[in-house]
């Protein structure tokens, strides 16, 4: 009798621990979150959504590391750190291209309420990584009675490099590698064929 208690308890504790790792030891204790932004973002997203109309798409908080490269000739160490540092850091909002999904324009939201605020310090990392990278980034602060008008001049200041790239691009001429060529000899015989 003994001996059947104590094998029962045995198996109750291997059944318990095999139910424990089947799942891996991990608890999922998630819940839905009732929206995916905050108020103020959702209305600064609205705005920057308007002030650009149908030029760009409007991409929100993106990583860092999804922007930018390490340069192949960065040695393994630098780029590992690099791309660590970068990996932690997020951007609000980056306007990219409709066509490429290349990134133009970072911007990222100043907010000054709470004991630390939200990014008051610049990032000096986040913004020289930008430069070397040759993006533009915007620091906007937080308050209400924003324009449209307002949000489209701020953001137009930062892309006057991509406007004067637009234009050089645009003048340029289309160059065909090969313009259509007649053949320059026959490619059969206009005599008649000997018998």
């Amino acid at each position: 009798m003994e001996l059947a208690i104590i094998l029962m308890m045995l198996l109750i504790v291997v059944a318990l621990g095999a139910i424990k790792l089947s799942d891996g030891g991990m608890a999922f204790p998630f819940r839905r979150k009732p929206q995916l932004f905050t108020q103020v973002e959702y209305s600064f997203l609205t705005l920057i959504e308007q002030a650009v109309g149908r030029e760009f798409r409007v991409m929100c908080r993106v990583r860092l590391n999804d922007m930018v490269a390490v340069r192949q000739s960065t040695k393994k160490k630098t780029a590992s750190q690099a791309l660590s540092r970068a990996s932690s850091r997020q951007l609000d909002f980056v306007l990219v291209e409709k066509d490429t999904m290349s990134p133009v324009l970072a911007i990222d939201l100043v907010h000054n309420q709470g004991k630390e605020g939200y990014k008051t310090q610049k990032d000096w990392f986040v913004t020289g990584a930008l430069d070397a990278a040759g993006i533009p980034h915007v620091r906007i602060k937080v308050k209400s009675g924003y324009s449209i008008e307002d949000i489209r001049e701020c953001l137009e200041n930062k892309l006057v490099s991509y406007r004067r790239l637009q234009q050089k691009m645009a003048q340029q001429p289309t160059l065909n590698p090969e313009p259509t060529k007649r053949p320059t000899r026959p490619i059969r015989s206009s005599r008649p064929a000997a018998a």
